[in-house]
């Protein structure tokens, strides 16, 4: 095709600055448009997340500029070579299919304290429908009123409760900081080799579909569903560069929730005994990192990187910022609540 019919004199061919300069530009204008076709079809991204804009690094989420957006295909991994486990992923399956018949002993453990205590039912009837059906699992329920389990729940013939009595802990931010502690404590004195694999979770969740032998690993993180695709400057990791979870700028993948983690009972003992010293360390010297617990396990994850990254599958409540997923697994329902007006919480039992 000729876009300009030019007269070409004879003998040497001369070209003119003016001439050159609309050549190159009409070569950039063939190679724009011949990128952006392929890029145009290329780009396919069936789990978008959400995204935010203006967000300063810090605690809180207000004043964010919210834009969903069709986000990059779905990662299947981490940086570092870990597995980023989809539920219905054809990894998932396999590994299901695997360890199905492998006969392993999982224990999930979960603080049921003061008005926590409403939850527990909830919590523990959907585990028995969804959480590794086909596994032996035992349930490990700390509390400080082991009344608030009765009438007891009915539990599958694979399955069995552990109650461990633990002091009062008035207000969830002493837990916050009593929980790593208690993890290892527990871990140490009860636990030791009973089980395989060991998570912990918080009592205010609900499964809502199946959790299987995928989220099996040595160290298992699951990733935050409000930070999940949000860029590095937005997690709120610790920024008191006095606190023992202190991270740097240039430090952190990802940003990782304190409702669900786990893996080989040493590795969850070694993470909780950690974390503890790290935790006693900054109140002897009076500083509180403002995420309380979940600093301190996201700066552990950084210098131990999971070997298990869960998707945000595993953690998910319905909010602006929770990025969309396939099949929501494990719904928090205190995170939920806190969105309600009183009619909903009513509804939704909070």
């Amino acid at each position: 095709m000729v876009l300009f019919p030019l007269k070409m004199p004879a003998g040497p061919i001369r070209v003119t600055r003016f001439q050159m300069f609309l050549y190159c530009f009409l070569l950039f204008l063939l190679i724009y448009f011949l990128q952006g076709r392929k890029a145009a079809v290329g780009v396919q991204s069936s789990h978008p997340v959400f995204h935010a804009l203006a967000m300063e690094r810090g605690r809180g989420t207000t004043g964010l500029v919210n834009v969903k957006a069709a986000g990059p295909q779905t990662p299947l991994e981490t940086p570092w070579g870990a597995q980023l486990v989809w539920g219905d992923s054809r990894k998932s399956v396999h590994r299901r299919a695997q360890l199905a018949q492998q006969g392993i002993h999982t224990g999930l453990l979960a603080f049921m304290v003061g008005t926590y205590a409403k939850f527990v039912r909830r919590f523990l009837s959907s585990a028995e429908t969804y959480f590794l059906p086909h596994q032996l699992v035992t349930y490990y329920i700390l509390t400080d009123n082991a009344r608030g389990l009765e009438p007891p729940t009915e539990l599958g013939p694979n399955r069995r409760m552990k109650v461990i009595s633990i002091a009062e802990l008035p207000g969830w931010e002493k837990l916050a900081y009593r929980r790593m502690i208690l993890l290892a404590e527990t871990i140490k004195d009860t636990i030791g080799n009973d089980v395989d694999y060991l998570f912990c979770v918080d009592i205010d969740q609900e499964f809502v579909a199946p959790v299987g032998e995928e989220i099996l690993g040595d160290l298992v993180a699951t990733l935050h569903p409000e930070l999940f695709g949000m860029p590095r400057n937005s997690f709120p990791f610790e920024i008191e560069k006095d606190s023992s979870a202190y991270v740097a700028e240039n430090e952190g993948d990802y940003y990782y929730t304190s409702e669900l983690y786990g893996g080989l009972v040493s590795e969850l003992y070694r993470l909780a005994r950690v974390c503890s010293m790290l935790i006693l360390q900054d109140q002897a010297n009076g500083v509180l990192a403002k995420g309380l617990e979940e600093s301190y396990l996201n700066r552990y994850l950084i210098n131990h990187r999971p070997t298990c990254v869960l998707s945000p599958e595993y953690s998910w409540w319905d909010s602006a910022l929770a990025a969309d997923v396939p099949v929501p697994r494990l719904v928090s329902l205190g995170r939920q609540c806190e969105a309600l007006d009183e009619d909903k919480k009513e509804e939704f039992k909070c």
